[in-house]
């Protein structure tokens, strides 16, 4: 009887053996089948862009004001009613174009009395001239006192004074009916016009009839800080300077030309240097008194490296940016950022050209993370 209990207890010690390790076996596979079913985290979408080399400008930008290459007020310079102008408002000019008349006819006879003046004044002369003459011979004959002869040679000298003056005041007259007609002194666009026919001008006095400007070619003044003059005069030496003028509204469209003057003073005020430059302006896109921006390119850094600036982010250690590598997911590196030229950065260090670094997105990756590019929108 003893036995049979022994056995007995034996065999439930053993079956309680297999069923815990039974159950051991289904918890222990319960946890495995779990952890191979726990989901992968999903690539984050991005949009990348590819790593240059290429040369770039060293530019100084700045706001500049156009001012024409010449500008010409034009005053009377005789009195008289204006008899008729010869141009529209707003309408182009050469030098020497007829533009406005002003009446002759006071000044026509201002001429004939002039020549009626030197003609009577010839005749006194030349027979003061004789008299004189003649004076001389009787006063070398002792027959007349030397103060006759005296009196006559002095007054033949002064009608020939006065035929001098009778011939200076033709040629004022003369001179006053060519002011008669205005005429343009340079190639140009004329403005409004302020006196019109029938107004009364006087001389060098205002209102002024009309101001050209010479808008081809044109100039555009701009200032850059005194810390870069050093820069300007080593360039400047080498070669004449590019400028490029931008202007609002039209930023597609750019002027070109060259840097033309350098003023010889820093403005002690502002620690600005004046400069100039001059643009053909051939299709007329700078028009006097706007405001552009100007673009002077000093010399081009060769096969520099560089990256859309919003690719690199700042953190605590420095600059960096994420570069995507063949597996498709992000290295953070750190580089050395240089200049910006537009939308692009120069960077010194940490980047070969052909790679491909992250310009958007950043803030959901970290280093390792799977990406997906996307394309840009």
């Amino acid at each position: 009887m003893r036995e049979i209990k022994q056995h007995s207890n034996s065999f439930r010690l053993c079956h309680s053996a297999v069923a815990a390790g039974l159950l051991a076996s289904l918890l222990l596979s319960g946890c495995t089948s779990q952890q191979a079913a726990a989901p992968t985290a999903p690539a984050v979408p991005v949009v990348v862009a590819k790593v240059e080399k290429k040369n770039v400008p060293l530019d100084l930008r700045a706001i500049g004001n156009v001012e024409a290459l010449a500008s010409v007020s034009l005053k009377a310079q005789v009195t008289g009613p204006v008899m008729a102008v010869h141009f529209r408002e707003g309408q182009d000019v050469r030098k020497g174009d007829l533009l406005f008349e002003i009446d002759r006819r006071p000044f026509e006879v201002s001429l004939q009395q002039a020549q009626a003046d030197l003609a009577r004044d010839q005749a006194k002369a030349a027979n003061a001239r004789v008299d004189a003459d003649r004076y001389l011979k009787l006063f070398e004959q002792n027959v007349a006192p030397r103060q006759q002869y005296d009196a006559q040679r002095a007054n033949a000298d002064a009608l020939d004074a006065a035929v001098l003056a009778d011939k200076a005041t033709i040629e004022s007259a003369r001179l006053n009916l060519q002011y008669c007609m205005i005429r343009s002194p340079i190639n140009g666009r004329t403005g409004n016009i302020l006196v019109k026919v029938g107004n009364l001008t006087k001389a060098n006095d205002v209102p002024i009839l009309v101001t050209i400007n010479q808008i081809t070619p044109i100039y555009v003044n701009f200032g850059i800080p005194e810390q870069s003059l050093a820069d300007l005069k080593r360039y400047d030496a080498k070669r004449t300077l590019r400028v490029k003028a931008l202007i609002p509204g039209e930023e597609n469209v750019t002027e070109e030309g060259s840097l033309s003057f350098v003023d010889n003073a820093v403005d002690a005020t502002t620690g600005m240097i004046r400069l100039k430059a001059s643009f053909s302006n051939a299709k007329r896109r700078l028009w006097p008194g706007q405001f552009v921006t100007v673009v002077l390119t000093l010399t081009t850094q060769p096969n520099a490296i560089v990256v859309p600036s919003q690719a690199i982010n700042t953190g605590q250690n420095g600059s960096f940016v994420y570069v995507i590598k063949s597996d498709n997911t992000a290295e953070l590196r750190g580089v050395t950022p240089g200049r910006t030229v537009g939308a692009e950065t120069i960077v010194g260090a940490g980047l070969q050209p052909g790679e491909t670094v992250v310009t958007d997105g950043q803030l959901r990756i970290v280093s390792g993370s799977k990406v997906a590019v996307k394309p840009a929108s």
